[in-house]
């Protein structure tokens, strides 16, 4: 066994690309967003609260890219119970919301994008838009 392992970190620039291409693309829907962009650790990396964003919607969009983080999958999928004990345990930083995907690049985890402010398909649009734009995996 093994005692390192192979990293991929995604970089300050692919996270500002990343933004600017979900800004982009929920101004052409007409949904202001909030974006959040994280680490594979879930640290944050980038973010905004677009004009007329939701202002709670910035504390659920770094609970979707930190659980899309965290679980290496879409958020949404955990079931209600098992999100809201998370959710406790956690101090709020793991959600069942739809919204959130992980950043990954041939397969393997970079970090994570949580968008919110708009519904849980608007915010996987948005989140998929980014995602194409630094030629990341789709997911």
């Amino acid at each position: 066994m093994s005692v390192t392992r192979e990293t991929l970190v995604l970089s300050h620039a692919g996270a500002m690309q990343a933004l600017v291409a979900a800004i982009a693309h929920a101004e052409k829907m007409g949904i202001p967003q909030c974006v959040f962009i994280v680490d594979a650790s879930g640290e944050t990396i980038a973010s905004i609260r677009m004009d007329g964003a939701k202002y709670l919607s910035m504390h659920t969009a770094r609970a979707k890219a930190r659980t899309a983080a965290s679980i290496n999958a879409p958020t949404g999928a955990i079931s209600f119970e098992s999100a809201t004990a998370a959710g406790i345990a956690s101090q709020g930083g793991v959600t069942h919301l739809p919204g959130g995907l992980p950043i990954r690049f041939g397969g393997r985890l970079a970090g994570a994008i949580g968008i919110g402010s708009g519904t849980g398909d608007q915010d996987f649009e948005v989140a998929r838009a980014a995602l194409a734009a630094i030629g990341a995996d789709a997911v």
